[in-house]
């Protein structure tokens, strides 16, 4: 039986308001307003006064010049998260405001972090574990109100807006961290060290029943532990739990062909995504999505409800997730290869029971073309496919070490907010290493304020290299493995060369004058009879190189001592043991 099984959560009742007294919030008073960042952080310090179990806690500088904060509950009222970690419990962060025009979870959060202080039924529930809300992450989005910039949403009357002060979308930037609000997050991320994750938030897409749709974790991707016990277990009972207060779910509507009829795909979230992100550090995450056509006050209560069974759950599950993380990471540490990006599995699909509306087609009153539209006056429920599975597209053998050149800072300095441990090197040494060359990538236009890199392909060269007194190397031995394999292995899609943190080397430096190097390039064919051959062959295979001057000369200088051998060189050495490295802790 549910802790709560007979205790009625409603917003709209009056005894609830009576109850909470002076800790009401703008939602409860007038249920089509969300609160604004000002009336959230007021009612979070009534309660940091009210309460000793809750606490508030600046956590760091954010885009708009205000603090990112945390409201903490904690019935032991421990606020140290080394200790509780050490003491078993299970700490679960709950993120609102990503996108301040998708408000459910500020309001859901702030009723129900007064609920956990207030409510008994709580608090035999929190005995196990702590959670940690950020009140309002995008503050910036959140200043900027307004009534119109979520055209295909019900309600509230007034919201934030998608992107930060920078104009950039924080639920893009968890690995670039372009935006101070993304370094505080890390920083906290990894402070508090989290075991689950919920990022709330409100969907587009396709019209279907259900008030509450839930994206996860993509399964596969978070590890065969920790996959599984998502899959096999913690899933199927928030489905039920949600059924069972009236709030059923299903599965984020993400791609589908036509219709969802036509079968629903999980989505791929690469750790640009908060749940991609926080699988580098083994975190489940759990993405209420809840449908933008459904009443604003629906919504929230169904984002209350899902965060209140969840907190039930995890409760009851503390000692099992935390055992699953650690073995987790340990097997993370120990496995001799890793995966950079994932694909749908096509071979295994499964078949979910979707309620949702008969799509139609009818001339459109804008443009005269044929529309689609959803009629909801034909709503089905039929069997449709999923495709929930994921496999790896691209697989690398970890190495011992990777030895970065300490010109990379940005690089550095990211890697030590996400837990990577550094060593450095104690004096100048040529190891034999793995290098890649950038052999092929493509660029996508302007995005998230990169030029971002995809399709990425490599060539391994094995030579010994300079690297300096200060550089540094980074085992793979150790519990942040995955976030550091996944960003600096440059194929990986969210690599921190994908994002152009060394562009550089991309970057041809020196070139030549034609009318000098004519005479160097006659000599050097003179004396290396085989390229002259293989000049002669590519001018008789390809006609417009052979009527080009500059195309000639140049394929000759690639091949002279000229050329630059660092052009297109991955500078992150790939070490395959540490031996005969020198080096000390940072």
């Amino acid at each position: 039986m549910h802790y709560l099984s007979a205790f009625v959560l409603c917003f709209f009742c009056s005894a609830m308001l009576a109850q909470s007294g002076t800790y009401n919030t703008p939602f409860e008073q007038n249920n089509d307003v969300t609160a604004t960042y000002a009336e959230a952080m007021d009612f979070y310090k009534k309660l940091d006064l009210g309460y000793e179990r809750m606490r508030l806690i600046e956590a760091g500088p954010t885009d708009s010049g205000h603090p990112l904060h945390l409201a903490v509950v904690s019935m032991s009222g421990e606020f140290d998260p080394v200790k509780l970690r050490a003491q078993g419990k299970l700490i679960l962060l709950i993120n609102s405001g990503i996108h301040p025009g998708e408000p459910e979870g500020v309001d859901a959060s702030m009723v129900l972090c007064r609920d956990l202080v207030q409510k008994r039924d709580y608090q035999p529930i929190l005995e196990n574990m702590v959670v940690v809300f950020i009140p309002m992450y995008n503050i910036d989005g959140a200043l900027n109100r307004g009534c119109c910039s979520r055209a295909n949403q019900d309600g509230p009357q007034e919201y934030g807006f998608r992107g930060n002060a920078k104009n950039l979308d924080l639920n893009r930037d968890f690995i670039k961290c372009d935006t101070r609000n993304a370094r505080s997050f890390t920083q906290l991320f990894n402070h508090w060290q989290p075991d689950v994750l919920v990022d709330n938030h409100t969907s587009n897409g396709a019209d279907y029943q259900y008030t509450m749709t839930l994206l996860t974790t993509q399964t596969d991707k978070l590890g065969p532990l920790l996959g599984s016990y998502l899959r096999g277990s913690l899933l199927p009972s928030l489905y039920q739990r949600m059924a069972e207060r009236g709030q059923e779910m299903c599965p984020y509507v993400n791609e589908f062909k036509d219709t969802p009829a036509d079968g629903i795909y999980a989505f791929h979230d690469p750790p640009r995504f908060s749940s991609g992100y926080a699988a580098l550090h083994h975190c489940i995450t759990l993405v209420p999505e809840t449908h933008m056509l459904k009443p604003f006050p629906e919504r929230v209560q169904a984002t209350y409800d899902f965060m209140s069974e969840l907190i039930q759950e995890l409760s009851m599950e503390h000692r099992n997730i935390k055992n699953i993380r650690a073995r987790a990471i340990a097997e993370a540490m120990t496995d001799t290869h890793a995966y950079l990006d994932w694909k749908p599995d096509e071979k295994q699909v499964d078949s979910i029971l979707f309620k949702g509306y008969e799509g139609r087609y009818k001339p459109s009153e804008v443009t005269g073309l044929n529309r689609l539209w959803y009629d909801r006056s034909a709503p089905y429920e039929r069997n449709i496919p999923y495709w929930s599975r994921m496999e790896p597209s691209i697989q690398v053998k970890k190495p011992a070490a990777y030895i970065i050149p300490q010109a990379y800072h940005e690089v550095i300095a990211l890697l030590q907010m996400n837990g990577v441990k550094l060593n450095r090197l104690t004096a100048d040494t040529e190891p034999e290493v793995e290098l890649y060359r950038i052999a092929k990538y493509d660029t996508r236009n302007a995005y998230e304020g990169h030029y971002l890199h995809y399709n990425i392909e490599v060539e391994k060269e094995v030579k010994n290299w300079r690297y300096s007194k200060g550089d540094y190397v980074a085992l793979t031995n150790q519990p942040a493995v995955r976030f550091l394999v996944e960003t600096i292995e440059p194929q990986a899609v969210d690599s921190y060369f994908a994002w152009n943190f060394f562009d550089g080397i991309l970057g041809q430096k020196e070139y030549f004058s034609p009318y000098v190097f004519e005479d160097i390039a006659a000599a050097f064919l003179k004396e290396n009879p085989a390229v002259k051959a293989e000049l002669e062959a590519k001018r008789l295979a390809d006609p417009a190189f052979a009527k080009s001057q500059w195309s000639q000369l140049f394929w000759v200088y690639k091949k002279t001592p000229y050329f630059e051998p660092t052009v297109n060189l991955y500078p992150v050495g790939r070490a395959m043991t540490v031996k005969g490295l020198f080096m000390n802790k940072d």
